[in-house]
């Protein structure tokens, strides 16, 4: 079994191909960042080296992490958002129909109340994505935290290791809720869905309780004895709910916010072993 991960050096990329390397022969691919010697350059938004690197590398399972993010990016920049995000996803899933792969897409709970761009984006790709002959899975996490080998990506978990690396209070907003994604979660789900070959189906990784910003960091951090004070920033960005039933039916792994936080600290603890060579 042979599995490329495109975007391998973001902050989900990397935890998924140091979790799946383990047990897999997987190739990871990088644009801007090189985290791992053993990386493959692609750019996913040029369609003659998305086809050249899958065709070269014949895997038979393409794990699609790559694309833009940052919601304040998309809605900066929309025609470069549908760029990276829609037609990028285009490309691969075309390269994968031409050597007969599966796609797993990584998605985001957004989707079901798409309001910005970014969510747009992401669920037209889904739709694109139901167009891989060979099978399909689409993952929908929420607010994602965890350790990553990628340490220096500007996301929500590496903002809170840096509070814990710099010994420094933190301060964090108690309005907006969230439903968490333990990026570790992702990786098990997609081994699951691989070794048991489950196809098509649409997946939330999530914890079914609601947290906010506060509650998480707190929860992290007080153990390693770092103080997190509460500030109402009046958040109303919408919150988006789904349900684990999906999970349930099928019989995957399901976390619940306190096992989550629970593998979290443990991460931390343990950080060493998360390196890319």
């Amino acid at each position: 079994m042979k599995i490329l991960i495109t975007g391998a050096s973001s902050y989900v990329g990397a935890r998924i191909f140091f979790d799946l390397k383990q047990k897999f022969n997987v190739v990871g691919t990088y644009n801007n960042s090189k985290l791992s010697n053993s990386f493959i350059k692609l750019d996913i938004t040029n369609e003659q080296e998305v086809n050249q690197v899958i065709s070269k590398n014949q895997p038979d399972i393409i794990i699609h992490v790559a694309a833009n993010a940052n919601a304040r990016l998309c809605e900066a920049n929309p025609k470069k958002a549908i760029v990276i995000n829609e037609k990028a996803t285009q490309y691969i899933v075309d390269a994968a129909n031409k050597i007969g792969a599966k796609v797993i897409y990584m998605s985001t709970s957004r989707v079901i109340n798409p309001q910005d761009i970014y969510a747009k984006t992401k669920f037209n790709s889904e739709q694109i994505v139901k167009q891989t002959k060979k099978g399909w899975i689409i993952l929908r996490p929420s607010y994602i935290l965890g350790f990553s080998p990628n340490t220096t990506n500007d996301r929500p978990f590496n903002r809170l290791l840096k509070n814990l690396d710099e010994g420094k209070p933190a301060i964090y907003d108690t309005s907006w809720k969230f439903q968490v994604t333990y990026i570790g979660h992702i990786s098990e789900i997609i081994e699951t869905v691989i070794n048991r070959n489950i196809n098509c189906e649409i997946l939330p990784i999530i914890a079914i309780e609601l947290k906010s910003r506060y509650d998480t960091a707190k929860d992290i951090l007080t153990p390693f004895n770092i103080p997190v004070t509460a500030i109402d920033n009046h958040d109303i960005s919408i919150v988006t709910q789904d349900n684990l039933n999906k999970l349930f039916k099928l019989k995957l792994p399901v976390y619940s916010y306190k096992q989550i936080i629970k593998k979290i600290i443990d991460d931390i603890k343990h950080r060493d072993i998360y390196k890319l060579v």
